[in-house]
Parts: C-alpha cells; sequence; structure tokens
C-alpha cells in the first residue's frame, strides 16, 4: 500500500515535471487556445471516467448547493488562471522562473495560512519564508522586474490549494465540476476563433491535432494518480516529493532549452532553495514529535 502510494505521487509529480516538453510541442498555438483545449478535453474525459463509476447523480446533487457552487467557481477560475499563465511562461521561454514559482509555492501556501486562517508559524518557518522573500526581492532588483510569472503562478496555486480546504467534493467530481464550469467558455472561445479563421485545431496537422486533444489525457491523469497517492502515504512524504516536478522543470529550462541562469540568478535561487531546505527540515522533525493523520489536498 505505501509502496504503491509513492509509485503513484512519482509518477504524478514527475509527469508534471515533464509538462514543458509537452507544451513546447504545441508552440506554435497560441496559449489561450490551449488553454481552451486542457479545459475542453479534460472535462470530456473526466465526463466519461465520472459515467462509467456512475456518480453523475451523486455530482449533481452536491453541485446543486450553492455554496459548493460558488466555492468550485472561484476554484475554476484559479486552476485555470495557473494553467493560462504555465503554458505561456513555457512556450515564451521562461520555463525557469515558471519552476520558481512551484519552488516557492509551499511557503507561500503556509503563509496564506497564517493570514487567512490565522494558522501559526513556529520559528524556523517563519525564517524559511523570509529566505523565500529575499530571494525573491533579490531576483526583483538584479533583473530589474518583478517576477511575475512566479508569484503569479505560486499565488493562484496557493489559492487554489486554500479554496480546496474548505471545498466538500472527492478529487474526481471536484475536477469534473470545475472543469465543466469552464467548458462551456472555453468551447465558445475555440469556436470563435475558428470563425475568425485563426483556430490550430485540425489546421496544423495531424501530429498537433492528437497533442491537443491528449491535452485532457496528460492533465487527469497525474491528477487522479495523485489522489490515489494521497490515500496512501502520509502528507510529510506528499510534500517532500512536491519538489521533483520544479526541479525537473527547471532542469529541462537550463539543460534542454538553453534558458539564461546565470551567477546572479543562481544566486537568488539558492537563497530560494536554502529556505526550502531549512522548511523541509523542520517539517521533517516536527512530523516526527507530533505525528499527524492528515492528507495532501490535490494540486494541480
Amino acid at each position: 500500500m505505501y509502496k504503491e502510494g509513492l509509485l503513484y505521487a512519482f509518477g504524478a509529480y514527475f509527469i508534471w515535471g515533464l509538462f514543458p516538453i509537452y507544451w513546447k510541442l504545441l508552440k506554435h498555438v497560441p496559449a489561450t487556445q490551449l488553454l481552451g483545449h486542457r479545459i475542453a478535453w479534460s472535462f470530456i474525459l473526466l465526463a466519461v471516467v465520472l459515467s462509467a463509476a456512475r456518480k453523475w447523480r451523486e455530482l449533481r446533487i452536491l453541485a446543486s448547493d450553492p455554496k459548493v457552487f460558488r466555492i468550485y467557481f472561484i476554484a475554476a477560475l484559479l486552476v485555470g488562471s495557473n494553467w493560462l499563465i504555465y503554458v505561456w511562461s513555457v512556450n515564451a521561454g521562461y520555463i525557469v522562473e515558471a519552476s520558481l514559482g512551484y519552488f516557492i509555492n509551499p511557503l507561500l501556501s503556509v503563509l496564506l495560512g497564517v493570514l487567512l486562517l490565522r494558522e501559526r508559524l513556529r520559528p524556523l518557518q517563519w525564517i524559511a519564508v523570509g529566505l523565500a522573500a529575499v530571494g525573491v526581492g533579490y531576483l526583483t532588483v538584479v533583473h530589474g522586474r518583478l517576477p511575475w510569472i512566479a508569484l503569479g503562478l505560486a499565488f493562484t496555486f496557493g489559492f487554489y490549494g486554500l479554496v480546496k480546504k474548505i471545498a466538500p467534493l472527492s478529487p474526481l467530481n471536484g475536477l469534473t465540476l470545475e472543469t465543466g464550469i469552464l467548458f462551456i467558455p472555453a468551447v465558445f472561445f475555440l469556436a470563435y476563433q475558428e470563425k475568425l479563421g485563426q483556430g490550430a485545431f485540425l489546421h496544423t496537422g495531424l501530429a498537433p491535432d492528437l497533442l491537443m486533444a491528449g491535452a485532457g489525457l496528460v492533465t487527469t491523469v497525474p491528477l487522479l494518480m495523485f489522489a490515489s497517492a494521497a490515500n496512501r502515504i502520509p502528507l510529510t512524504a506528499i510534500g517532500l516529493m512536491h519538489y521533483i516536478t520544479p526541479t525537473c522543470q527547471f532542469l529541462l529550462g537550463v539543460l534542454v532549452y538553453g534558458e539564461a541562469f546565470g551567477s546572479a540568478s543562481a544566486f537568488g535561487f539558492g537563497i530560494v532553495w536554502i529556505g526550502l531546505i531549512l522548511f523541509a527540515t523542520e517539517s521533517i522533525l516536527n512530523r516526527k514529535k507530533s505525528p499527524s493523520p492528515n492528507f495532501a489536498e490535490e494540486p494541480l
């Protein structure tokens, strides 16, 4: 059971880490259209899975509650924004900066917990958050601009996780409802692009068409793998394995796609990484002292 959970978690995070390769294959397609296809095909695939599991009636009953619908409407806006920023950043040549967003996300999440949920941080956690802030501030100064891609991804991901803390549905039902909320706008947008003669689907070759349709598969499969892992292994293990994704993305950006990463960037990232190491070490030591039965929420 535990080993299976580790394999599911590793598989999910590793697939997410390889996402830049997938989206780079579609770099000729506008990010807005890629977002539309990712939403549309994800919902279609999830609808098939939900039908096979015979859970449509359950979802309809739960989603009819206005409070539940509002929660998932907000979650849908956040996940859609996160997907759009990420796809655009990959194809615009900002994979390294995008990876920074997912490196700092755990620290931002705990800070949001303090600010919005009145949670309390331990002293070493405050130091870790402070180091991340210093690292981001340093990168802002040396590059002459705020790393808005990293912050945009971290904030949308962080708020999404915050919303999911109070979301009552299962991962499958929740993601189906989120993509269902965005489905009609996505289809209308893609139809409008087609009417303008700017649609990419069915106009750029068989391989790109299959990749656009496959966006639903590469979105849902790791999410379902993660959901299976979350039921088998503790939050600590899931939290530490989270860093597989941004590490893979960072290495792809630097080693495969040749994005610039000079000494100034390395110093800024290094400050953030020191904060992350401190945060992870403190979390492990504290978890051993007071074990918790909680499990992780689904990520993007």
